[in-house]
């Protein structure tokens, strides 16, 4: 794998894992993606998804909630972070394949600015991954399969994205705050089999990005009830199969072998995760 794929960024660290009380979003329009200066840089956006579509038919144009920036309210003067506002916009998969996935991706990034201006002109579509560890103590890790668009062949924790269609697209709406922790399970269960009953509440560590291609991406934590022995019988019968060829349950030294065969956002993920170990190592 090309080193640079599997760099990231920590945005956001939440070491103690935060429930959904703790979590809010702010779903505005004055998140959405701002168009570039450059109009012959827009016009290759609609250029780069008329080429996608023609080498793979079965796209199609769907809508994703966009990362924006993030808030603190740390009113208590400690470390740990009580509660997160997430500002979110809405952005979709034709816009995500023609900024961030582009060869011209680097053009769209604001140099010498701050991270909320940084990516003003990405689509940044919000990605989820979960850190699932087994009642023997492994971390699930997922071998992405060949049919994906982004890095076929490589480790990931499962996830997917967080849907503005299941609590429709209206702004301002409560709902995307639950949606964020709805949708991690639902990816969870569709892509390792393993049945909502047997998993944890998820709680929310923090937010990652890979440097290549600013790619953003939230992070959660969850208990499976299932000893790691179970997991190939449930994993045979999983509904997403066909994004991932094999289910790992490894070791966190195994795992930490691993993270230069995943995306830079999940090797972001693995990070997030150790610092959450650490963080309950010192409490």
């Amino acid at each position: 794998m090309n080193p640079e794929g599997s760099r990231y960024q920590i945005l956001l660290s939440c070491p103690s894992g935060l429930s959904p009380s703790q979590v809010s979003v702010d779903f505005s329009k004055s998140h959405d993606r701002v168009p570039h200066s450059d109009p012959d840089l827009e016009d290759s956006i609609a250029q780069a998804w008329e080429k996608r579509t023609q080498c793979n038919s079965s796209l199609f144009n769907g809508q994703k909630f966009r990362y924006g920036s993030y808030c603190l309210d740390d009113e208590g003067g400690t470390n740990e972070v009580p509660h997160v506002c997430l500002r979110l916009g809405l952005t979709d998969y034709r816009t995500f394949v023609g900024t961030n996935l582009s060869s011209l991706w680097e053009k769209f990034v604001v140099t010498l600015e701050d991270d909320s201006i940084r990516c003003r002109h990405t689509s940044s579509p919000l990605g989820t991954g979960a850190v699932i560890e087994t009642s023997d103590k492994k971390v699930i890790v997922l071998r992405r399969s060949n049919n994906v668009g982004e890095f076929p062949g490589h480790y990931v924790f499962p996830g997917g994205h967080p849907e503005p269609t299941a609590v429709g697209i209206d702004y301002h709406q409560p709902e995307v705050t639950q949606e964020m922790f709805n949708s991690i399970i639902c990816e969870v269960v569709e892509e390792t089999g393993i049945p909502a009953s047997s998993l944890s509440q998820p709680l929310f560590i923090g937010i990652s990005r890979r440097e290549l291609n600013v790619r953003p991406a939230m992070f959660f934590y969850l208990k499976c009830s299932h000893h790691s022995d179970d997991l190939p019988k449930l994993y045979s019968g999983a509904a997403d199969g066909f994004e991932s060829t094999q289910l790992h349950t490894v070791s966190l030294d195994e795992l930490k072998m691993m993270t230069s065969r995943m995306p830079g956002c999940h090797h972001g993920g693995f990070a997030l995760y150790e610092l959450m170990l650490q963080h309950i190592s010192r409490t």
